[in-house]
């Protein structure tokens, strides 16, 4: 049974930095795409970032530059670092993982992947 837990939310002050990380388990495949998504109230679920298991990654357009994802061990721990916070990044937080050869074609879009974790709040005051 596949279970993402994430980890590491908060609350920081506008301009502050968090490091997210996503624990993987019962992912029994080589090949995988693992990305973090967001949810404000009221919004719909976006994605953040993503890595395959090559190591490509990628990032939505409002937090290129501030964010890095990055995985240990291959799929067993998947980090988000973001820096320069902005009020807007607050959210809901959630890891999440497919079995795919790669992120392009289903990231940025949620209903295309397959396990979740129950995510991790980050709030960000201005």
């Amino acid at each position: 049974q596949v279970q993402l837990v994430e980890s590491g939310g908060g609350s920081v002050q506008s301009g502050g930095s968090l490091r997210l990380s996503c624990a993987v388990s019962g992912y029994t495949y080589s090949y995988y795409c693992i990305a973090w998504f967001r949810q404000a109230p009221g919004e719909e679920r976006e994605g953040v970032a993503a890595i395959d298991s090559r190591g490509n990654t990628t990032y939505a357009d409002s937090v290129k530059g501030r964010v890095t994802i990055s995985q240990v061990n291959a799929k067993n721990t998947v980090y988000l670092e973001m820096n320069s916070l902005k009020p807007e990044d607050t959210a809901m937080y959630y890891c999440s993982a497919n079995r795919l050869w790669t992120c392009s074609g289903s990231f940025p879009h949620p209903g295309r992947f397959s396990y979740w974790g129950q995510g991790t709040q980050v709030t960000v005051s201005s």
